[in-house]
């Protein structure tokens, strides 16, 4: 039976992962600290139907705090998912925890899985931040990147740490930069999670700047089949690639779906532009197609009246 390592497992996209390979019929060792950055009750209901399973075992801890040569003796797959997320949280006081959890973890990892004996992969959770304002869209995996972000240079940082060690001491590391991941289970600080969730309050949405801004979404159920794919097909190694949705949609047409999908209008609240955040993300998915043999399956109605469904059951209790 293989046997496969995830971080952040009781997070949005590592507790649907951690299922994925359950499904699979593979074991899965979870690791998750349950911090604070949002409640994490949330990340208790994550898991809540993992934990009946034999095969998956929870590992409660701080990435820095663990014996790894231990943990990893007989994983062959390391999904590494844990991070310090949110890019208007990185500045100011709180930027040690980006550090600590994005790049003190990463480093922590990688210098157990070069030892790690029976390790065939490692897939670093990178993010489309890395690019920043990218001067062409859609944006390939030859751009230069440009952070416009502190979150953006420490997941910069934790990938180009992963290439160092597959370089260095052969860690078969491969990054995926996720473009906007939404669907079921998001996290409650993020966008279409906020927004449906005043909708059910009967609330106004706050929209950050003038609401053109543009973004790549990709569904959670994507996000998992480039994850799979990328923990099992060879030519992944030494590579990174974007993952995206397919397609890039400005926020008022998001806005305009979303109405058509609970149907009635929903008010907008227009707010200050957020330091960091990019104007515009696209993504080249060319690479993750022919390699990984990635095609985004979900459409945004689709996608987003699964989110709006699910949002209505956990706030229904």
């Amino acid at each position: 039976m293989s046997i496969s390592l995830v971080t952040g497992v009781a997070g949005f996209i590592g507790s649907q992962l951690a299922e994925s390979l359950l499904i699979k019929g593979e074991k899965v060792i979870g690791v998750d600290e349950f911090n604070d950055y949002y409640d994490p009750q949330f990340k208790r209901l994550n898991i809540k139907s993992l934990e009946t399973n034999p095969n998956f075992q929870l590992i409660e801890a701080n990435i820095l705090a663990l014996n790894w040569s231990e943990l990893l003796k007989d994983v062959d797959v390391i999904y590494h998912q844990a991070a310090q997320a949110g890019v208007r949280a990185s500045w100011g006081a709180t930027f040690h925890h980006y550090t600590e959890r994005n790049i003190d973890a990463t480093q922590v990892l990688l210098e157990a899985a070069k030892d790690a004996p029976n390790l065939k992969r490692f897939v670093y959770a990178s993010s489309s931040s890395i690019y920043g304002n990218a001067e062409t869209l859609p944006t390939d995996e030859n751009i230069c990147p440009n952070p416009v972000s502190p979150y953006g240079i420490t997941k910069l940082a934790g990938e180009r740490l992963c290439f160092l060690y597959h370089h260095n001491f052969g860690v078969p590391a491969t990054a995926l930069r996720y473009f906007t991941v939404y669907g079921p289970r998001q996290r409650p600080d993020m966008a279409f999670h906020l927004f449906f969730k005043a909708v059910l309050a009967d609330e106004a949405i706050s929209i950050y700047g003038d609401g053109m801004q543009t973004r790549d979404y990709t569904f959670i159920s994507d996000c998992i089949a480039a994850n799979l794919a990328a923990g099992s097909v060879s030519e992944a190694v030494g590579e990174v690639f974007n993952i995206g949705g397919g397609s890039r949609v400005g926020l008022a047409d998001i806005i305009n779906t979303m109405e058509e999908i609970v149907g009635h209008p929903i008010r907008r609240n227009f707010i200050e532009a957020a330091r960091g955040d990019a104007r515009h993300t696209s993504a080249d998915v060319s690479k993750a197609q022919k390699l990984l043999g990635y095609a985004p399956q979900v459409s945004l109605l689709e996608g987003l009246t699964k989110e709006w469904e699910w949002v209505r059951s956990r706030y229904s209790a």
